[in-house]
């Protein structure tokens, strides 16, 4: 998964949480992401300009 700005992700199905680790080693916790999100994410040539056209901005989001 080569991302400039994304290091790797990880949804948890039963949550709809969807755990995005940046390459500068932040991680977020979306939440109440739909799973046809994240599979159009996994289809994604740009998973960096996917998350910030389609996620970023759209669902709420925790630090962890």
């Amino acid at each position: 998964m080569p991302s400039s700005v994304i290091r790797s992700f990880d949804y948890d199905e039963a949550a709809h949480r969807l755990d995005i680790r940046f390459v500068s080693g932040r991680v977020y916790s979306y939440l109440d992401v739909p799973e046809r999100v994240v599979e159009a994410m996994r289809r994604a040539t740009s998973k960096g300009g996917f998350f910030n056209r389609r996620i970023r901005d759209r669902y709420r989001f925790v630090r962890r």
